[in-house]
This record gives structure tokens, sequence and C-alpha cells, in this order.
């Protein structure tokens, strides 16, 4: 089979060496632009390319008239997509015999969208997992054509959890390929109604609310590393506001008191949340490195009964 793999971040390498090692030809790797410095590391999927000695190509816009052209000379069977980052139109997809396939990081038709992996570690799912669909002109719509799944660990990161599925996902898209090589692809239409979204995240998200339970916290700090981090304002007696960067807690069920109140400022740092409390492991002040909870606090005038500052915009009302 010959592909046209598109692609771009992180959670697509395992995906391209996968193919790559496999009988089908990857005619091209189309990725996105370089945009940062150029100091600044390729892209992934750019550099993974490169390595691999596959011909690269890298269109402002893959949507645009000219780039569609190109594509479509390319002459590709099947187009492979996976973490790009720009919403593809029709046009490129009727550039395939094929279509196209997406390779996405959640059981759909749970979590469509541009973040799902960061979406269940928030809502604490226990299960987890990547799928290989159609692609057509709804997002992350398109029928089934095979899923795989693991168990979550509670106390795993996002970050961490998204290079585990993206393993995962490798050997599954190389089989679907396969299947529709041989013709024997059988794929299932999505449940509607069971379907949820799972917006690309913003910084603001990353802005703890110590109303939520001790629970719904940990797990917001779990999903937004390695981005955006979690963060809580504090403010000393008589001081200006301090912004802290909070990427590990605990969680302390005995813990009681007003959400965002310090219960302890002594060998450990415990705060108050709507339900319980939680430990903060890891601690990082504005211009510092990352802190120890009793390293921030032999340095800092934090005491028992101060208080971070609680979201006056709860972040339920923005996920």
């Amino acid at each position: 089979m010959k592909l046209v793999v598109i692609a771009a971040g992180p959670f697509a390498v395992p995906m391209l060496r996968a193919l790559h090692a496999s009988s089908h030809e990857i005619a091209h790797v189309v990725c996105r632009p370089h945009r940062g410095r150029r100091s600044d590391p390729p892209l992934p999927v750019a550099a993974c390319a490169e390595e691999l000695g596959l011909p690269l190509w890298r269109p402002e816009t893959i949507n645009a008239s000219d780039a569609l052209e190109c594509l479509a000379g390319l002459g590709a069977d099947l187009l492979v997509v996976c973490d790009y980052g720009e919403i593809l139109k029709p046009g490129v997809l009727e550039a395939a015999r094929l279509g196209g396939v997406n390779l996405h990081g959640s059981l759909l038709p749970r979590y469509r969208g541009a973040a799902p992996v960061q979406h269940a570690v928030w809502n604490g799912d226990a299960e987890a997992g990547v799928a290989v669909i159609t692609m057509t002109r709804g997002l992350d719509s398109g029928p089934i054509h095979g899923v795989a799944r693991l168990a979550v660990d509670p106390d795993e990161t996002a970050g961490e959890l998204e290079a585990r599925i993206a393993q995962l996902g490798a050997p599954l898209m190389v089989e679907m390929v396969d299947r529709l090589e041989a013709g024997t692809a059988t794929p299932v239409a999505q449940d509607k109604s069971l379907a949820t979204k799972a917006p690309r995240l913003s910084k603001e998200d990353g802005q703890i609310d110590w109303s939520r339970t001790a629970l719904r916290v940990k797990n917001q700090v779990r999903a937004m590393q390695p981005w955006p981090r979690t963060y809580a304002t504090w403010r000393a007696a008589g001081g200006d506001p301090v912004r802290l960067n909070i990427d590990r807690v605990s969680l302390v069920a005995e813990a009681s008191g007003a959400p965002g109140e310090v219960l302890e400022a002594g060998d450990r740092l415990v705060v108050a949340c709507g339900q319980g409390g939680v430990s903060l492991e890891s601690v990082q002040a504005p211009g510092k490195r990352r802190l120890t909870a009793a390293e921030f606090l032999r340095g800092a005038s934090l005491r028992a009964g101060d208080r971070f500052e609680v979201p006056s915009d709860p972040l339920e009302t923005r996920q």
C-alpha cells in the first residue's frame, strides 16, 4: 500500500516508525512548517522522517489549492493522519484512492477533539486507549476500524499516559492498514449518543480550583502535565500575590478546612479542598527551580491559616 503520512507531534512518532518497518511504502511524510526560532528543535515527526530517510514535505497549509494539487500528484492509496494540528478539508481526503485514516488517542466516541488524553486524566478515567477511524467531514466522528485499551495508573500524568498510548497505537495502525489493503476492513459507525468533547487546553485550565474535591484537584494536576501545568496564587500578608506552579500532589483524606486554606506548613504543605485536601509535593516559584514542599517552606513566609485564591470563574464552567 502506498501511503502518505500527515503528522507532526510526538504522539505520531511510534506510528511512523512502525509503518516504516512494515511492508507498506511511505511515499511522503507531510509535516507542518517550522515556525519557531532557528535554535528550536524540529517537530518530532520531521526529525523522525529525516532520520529514516523519508521524503519530507512541509506546506504552509495543507488545505491550500496548490498543496492539494501536489498531494494528489503523489498518487497515494491512503492518507495516514495523526497529531497534525490542522483540520483537514474534504479536498485533502479526496487526494488518495482510499481516503484517510486517523490515529486518535481515545476510546471513541468519548473525547472527540484535540486533547483526549488530558481530559481522560482530568476526569479520573481508569481506562484509556486509542482508535483508528476513517476520516470524514465531522471532527473525529468517522467509523472505527479498531481500538486498543490500557489501564490508567492513578498517579501517572497526561504526558506519561500519552506516551504509552502512542506506543499502543502504532501496531494497531499497521494492522488496520493491512486490513484495508487486503479488503477485510470492517469499520463500525460510532454511537453518537455516547460522544463527548475534548477541546484543546488553554493556560487558564491550569488554575487550580480549590473548591473541587481533593481527587478532582489531583487529577487536574496530573492532566496539565507537561502543559500547561497547574498553578495557584498565594498572597503573603501585606505582600504581592505570588503564582506558584504545582506539578505533583498527593491526597490527604482527613484534611478539613475552607477551600484554599493552608492547613499545614511544616514538614509538608497541605491545602484544603472542597472535600478533603492535598499535600503539595512539587512547587515552583517564578524564576526559581522546582522544589519539594519542605524545601520551598524553608525559604517562604507561607504559614498555616494562609489562603490560596479560589478562582471566581470555576473550571467546571470552562471545561
